[in-house]
């Protein structure tokens, strides 16, 4: 490593020079593979290794699981669509099969978001003439893990694009941004090309070669749209749910590879516990009341089986728990979950045209975050003034 970090000062371009693009490139290519010693010239502060960059990396590492799932589920959904794994009733395990075609479908999703999403952290890093900003480290991972397998390339850049520059750059850049930046990126796509992001045709790849067929009473539908159609009965089990064998976004399906992450997470003490817990009981308590209320098949659907479907484990763990669009005060945590999952249950329910209501919760807890801690601290304040008064 000493090797290459002295190779990496030797080719250090000017940050004056006549490319300022080069600098912020190599500025971000170096913080992210050595700890910048930069010291602080406005006051002291106590640091150790583990700055910014070295945290997001570990949410990165934290959503390898749900990749790795997510490229394998790929695969199978596509040969249980296509036949070729199937042998009588059951389905052949060809795990490699399955693994590598996912991949091939996944990575270059992938490679897009980060290529697309850094392109432009660096054209801004260069015309603002401050070094490259670390939080699209994790959203360039977050945003192939929420989007359909077969999101048109183009439509992914251009939403990717929108996101950075209207969601982020225009607010001050990483730390100063109001809303998450992957789901500003799936908002777009889902308004702006809804045949794409929604239907019973876009969560699983079902494109065939030569003398191929579909099998016959073949459905792409996911969960959620067969449960608004026919209930619990129409939706896979329980534990089905929690593994992720089933149609859905690329990252979405498996709670159990969604949980992996989320020790992670919680081990290191990046993501913030009250958040996640706060979601699944505002969540589970706003499925109990409609359970309650009774009278459609969705209505039904129990209030445990509605946390384990859709998006809500991804959106509770990986996008509530963002830092920077999340309240900060422990009390505003509370709240900010619990409203979060009450809404992404209620838009769900109420409102079938869009059964992933995590993605708009969660935009709506983005908007209501500095609120909530305003009055939280304007509570505080309250009480402590009206204590110095009684004393």
């Amino acid at each position: 490593m000493k090797a290459l970090e002295k190779f990496m000062q030797k080719v250090k371009p000017k940050s004056d020079g006549k490319f300022p693009i080069a600098h912020a490139i190599w500025d971000g290519t170096y913080t992210f593979l050595f700890v910048p010693g930069h010291t602080n010239k406005n006051g002291v502060h106590i640091r150790d290794s583990v700055d910014l960059k070295r945290t997001m990396i570990i949410v990165v590492m934290a959503l390898v699981p749900a990749l790795l799932f997510g490229m394998y589920n790929v695969g199978h959904q596509h040969f249980l669509a296509v036949g070729d794994c199937l042998v009588g009733d059951h389905v052949c395990n060809l795990f490699w099969d399955k693994f590598i075609f996912g991949a091939l479908k996944v990575l270059p999703l992938v490679i897009i978001s980060y290529a697309v999403g850094l392109g432009v952290e660096f054209i801004f890093a260069a015309i603002n003439k401050h070094p490259i900003q670390e939080g699209f480290l994790v959203s360039g991972m977050l945003i192939p893990l929420i989007v359909p397998v077969d999101i048109p390339w183009a439509m992914l850049a251009v939403a990717v694009v929108f996101a950075v520059v209207i969601g982020k750059e225009i607010f001050g850049g990483t730390g100063m941004n109001v809303l998450n930046v992957a789901l500003v990126t799936r908002a777009f796509l889902f308004f702006a090309y809804p045949t794409k992001m929604s239907g019973d045709k876009v969560w699983i790849n079902t494109s065939l070669e030569e003398g191929e067929t579909l099998v016959d009473g073949f459905s792409g539908a996911t969960p959620l749209s067969n449960a608004i159609e026919g209930g619990v009965d129409a939706i896979p089990s329980i534990m089905e749910s929690i593994i992720g064998f089933i149609p859905g976004s690329v990252g979405e399906t498996s709670v159990v590879a969604i949980g992996l992450g989320a020790l992670l997470l919680l081990f290191t003490g990046i993501a913030s516990w009250r958040i996640m817990l706060s979601t699944f009981v505002g969540g589970y308590l706003m499925g109990m009341i409609f359970n309650a209320v009774g009278g459609s098949p969705f209505l039904d659907v129990p209030a445990l089986h509605q946390l384990m479907l859709g998006g809500f484990a991804f959106g509770a763990i990986f996008m509530a728990t963002d830092p920077v669009t999340g309240t900060q005060t422990n009390t505003g945590k509370w709240i900010y979950g619990l409203f979060i999952g009450f809404i992404a249950i209620l838009i769900r329910v109420a409102n079938p045209a869009y059964p992933e209501g995590v993605m708009l919760a969660i935009l709506l807890g983005n908007v209501f975050a500095p609120l909530i801690d305003h009055m939280v601290i304007s509570s505080n304040i309250k009480k402590r003034l009206k204590r110095v008064k009684t004393a």
